[in-house]
């Protein structure tokens, strides 16, 4: 079902939700019986189902297991390797798309076919009719975007491995797209497709500013990416207002095609432009800068959901409180919903998934874990609903851990997503914990909760609990020869400063009377310890410090003996068992980071930044 949406008409995509959402059950069951009819031959769905059983959804459930990327990596592997893409889809496999999140260190590899690709398109071109309905006039101005792309390798095969949006921006379906009169950018594509990050960046920030007055909206897909933006003008404005007032663009814009679209924008000085950005940018303080350099801001465009929520203090800063909007909900390995009521809260930001775009299931999650691990309450829900909704678990079966339909969700409960694409995944598990919301029709709607096991993340890197004690276990070696054990360690995401960086509170105890001479020898040690906790870390995260600069130097900070204690006895107070407390690898409660600082008795940083280089089949480290 590839259906077709125009963005310049609201009213009949509009319309198009509405029957989609309206007919959600129907939808899924044509859609999971178009997949399985186009892929009955796969080698892969020929090992579970015999031939006829993919006409019916309860033996493709009953045959078919549900499954983790390690379980499918081998046959991703077998088609990157150069066999045929019929072993898990009967369409071709255009390209392989690298998630940010990791297994063993590499990227995961997820397969696309052409007609994904406009399946994705389907999806953007319905954000704007549903912007339209809540803000007017867009088709006034110019929404400044800022939109990168990634490195990228090819593999044995031919097959290209990049980024999901970097395999979206490079596309026909982007570059040569139909006029929108609503989606108008001031980067022109040649800034976008830059493969240099730093010129990219300035080019786009210098279109932005030269047509400050068409500019309607601010944005980027990620929070993250956004305040690096502001940090990037922050420490270049000087620079840009120069090349404004000039006419010329800064000699080091070597990237042809680049500088040629600026230049076809900047065309001639304009002394009184660089003058008033040169006003607002000289000011001590920065806060609601994106409303005084761009005055016509109606909102700000950036995920803030999830890992991202972190930086909504930031943002309201810099943006003067502007409305933080987060339209879709989507992965490497398809897209899957939208946010119908984008003006909505950060807090309160649901979306629904779209029955078209791929077959899902639902694997319950035990509420009590979530609201412990998170601290959330679902919306509109009572304790007696509550109370009430954990009984129905019971009835419906959702204490046996089987998954469920789209229809088949209740508010208020939680859910680990699982997939079936058109392009090759068969009930695979996302990873990601959702919470039902409520309905739009009969279609469900959905908060995302978080990703699972990941307990750090600045940018696109996502560190799980497993991630974190490997690279540990490999850094605390080098404080053997000092007589230091590392008793204790927990961390977290510091995003105070642009660009935010990990930080790891140890305590440490030592093993024997020390020498006067090795507390000189620490420091040293410890800036080495950072170093070898970056280096042990994924390749997305090695990625994010060396190539994009999206995260800063890790950070130890050692704490005096007894400082994990506090930690424990805050946690107790809160309400956490003393018999069964396990010291928490990641804080995030501000209270706690508070306990843990104050009794920080020295601090460190990594001196260098981790080696990094594109991944290639067979090598072990990336």
């Amino acid at each position: 079902m590839l259906l077709n949406c125009d963005p310049n008409d609201r009213e009949g995509s509009m319309n198009l939700v509405e029957d989609l959402t309206m007919n959600a059950n129907q939808v899924q069951q044509q859609i999971l019986h178009e997949i399985l009819t186009q892929n009955a031959d796969t080698e892969y769905l020929k090992g579970f189902l015999s031939s006829g059983d993919h006409f019916l959804r309860e033996l493709f459930k009953k045959k078919v297991p549900i499954v983790n990327y390690e379980d499918i990596k081998p046959h991703i592997e077998r088609i990157a390797n150069g066999e045929p893409s019929q072993i898990i889809s009967a369409q071709p496999i255009t390209e392989l798309l690298t998630s940010s999140g990791t297994s063993g260190g590499q990227p995961k590899w997820m397969p696309s076919t052409a007609e994904e690709l406009d399946r994705k398109t389907f999806l953007y071109n319905l954000l704007v009719p549903v912007m339209n309905q809540y803000v007017d006039g867009l088709d006034q101005g110019k929404g400044m975007y800022l939109l990168f792309i990634k490195p990228e390798i090819k593999t044995p095969s031919g097959l290209m491995a990049r980024p999901v949006l970097t395999s979206y921006y490079k596309s026909s379906n982007f570059r040569n797209r139909p006029f929108n009169r609503f989606n108008v950018y001031t980067s022109p594509d040649e800034t976008i497709l830059c493969p240099d990050n730093k010129q990219s960046m300035y080019c786009q920030l210098l279109c932005g500013l030269i047509q400050r007055d068409e500019v309607l909206r601010v944005g980027a897909v990620f929070a993250s990416a956004l305040l690096r933006a502001i940090k990037f003008m922050e420490d270049h404005w000087q620079e840009l207002c120069s090349n404004i007032r000039t006419g010329h663009v800064s000699e080091w814009i070597t990237e042809s095609s680049c500088r040629n679209a600026v230049l076809d924008i900047l065309r001639q000085p304009n002394p009184e432009l660089a003058d008033l950005i040169e006003f607002e940018c000289k000011e001590k303080s920065w806060e609601e800068i994106i409303k005084r350099v761009w005055p016509r801001t109606k909102y700000i465009d950036v995920i803030v959901t999830g890992s991202m929520a972190q930086y909504i203090p930031t943002l309201d800063f810099y943006s003067g409180g502007l409305p933080l909007v987060s339209t879709m909900y989507a992965s490497s390995e398809c897209y899957f919903g939208i946010n119908l009521n984008p003006l909505s809260e950060p807090s309160s930001v649901s979306y629904t998934l779209l029955p078209n775009m791929a077959y899902f299931e639902f694997l319950p999650v035990n509420k009590n874990q979530e609201e412990e691990v998170e601290g959330v309450v679902p919306p509109n829900l009572n304790s007696a609903e509550m109370n009430c909704s954990k009984k129905e678990d019971k009835e419906a079966g959702e204490e046996k851990g089987e998954a469920v339909d789209l229809i088949q969700v209740k508010p208020g409960h939680y859910y680990e997503l699982i997939v079936t694409t058109f392009t090759g995944l068969y009930r695979y598990r996302v990873g990601d914990i959702l919470m039902v919301t409520g309905f739009h029709n009969n279609a469900p709607q959905f908060r995302f909760v978080h990703r699972q096991n990941v307990v750090l993340s600045i940018d696109t890197d996502k560190t799980n609990e497993e991630d974190l004690l490997r690279a540990v276990t490999e850094a605390k070696q080098l404080l053997d020869p000092l007589g230091f054990l590392l008793t204790e360690y927990t961390s977290y995401a510091d995003t105070s400063s642009i660009p935010g960086h990990y930080v790891l509170f140890w305590e440490l105890k030592a093993r024997r009377m020390r020498r006067g001479d090795l507390d000189e020898q620490l420091p040293e040690v410890m800036e080495e310890c950072c170093s070898t906790v970056e280096e042990s870390l994924d390749s997305v995260y090695r990625r994010c410090r060396s190539k994009d600069k999206s995260i800063g130097p890790l950070e130890i900070r050692v704490v005096r003996h007894g400082g994990f204690d506090a930690l424990m006895d805050f946690c107790v107070s809160q309400g956490s068992s003393v018999n069964q407390y396990k010291t928490p690898r990641c804080v995030k409660s501000g209270e706690a980071i508070k306990i843990l600082d104050s009794r920080v008795m020295g601090r460190f940083m990594s001196n260098r930044t981790p080696s990094w280089e594109p991944y290639r089949m067979g090598s072990s480290k990336n």
